[in-house]
């Protein structure tokens, strides 16, 4: 799990990069559960939430770049 404080220190390409990274392996825990093949059932729940934090990071620095309407 990452904390929300060490994703705000990176930049919006290495946010970018590693949502990437992280919907890849969700899409393999996918695949694993679906075949039987996971071991650890949580690990899915972190990732999932992993890029919902990176998500709303990205969201809130595109609000502030925004010109107020």
């Amino acid at each position: 799990m990452t904390k929300p404080a060490d994703l705000r220190a990176k930049s919006p390409d290495e946010l970018k990069d590693m949502l990437i990274a992280l919907r890849r392996e969700q899409f393999n825990l996918r695949f694993q559960r679906a075949t039987g093949q996971l071991e650890s059932t949580n690990r899915i729940r972190v990732i999932r939430r992993d890029i919902a934090r990176i998500k709303t990071i990205l969201g809130e620095r595109a609000a502030a770049a925004a010109p107020a309407a």
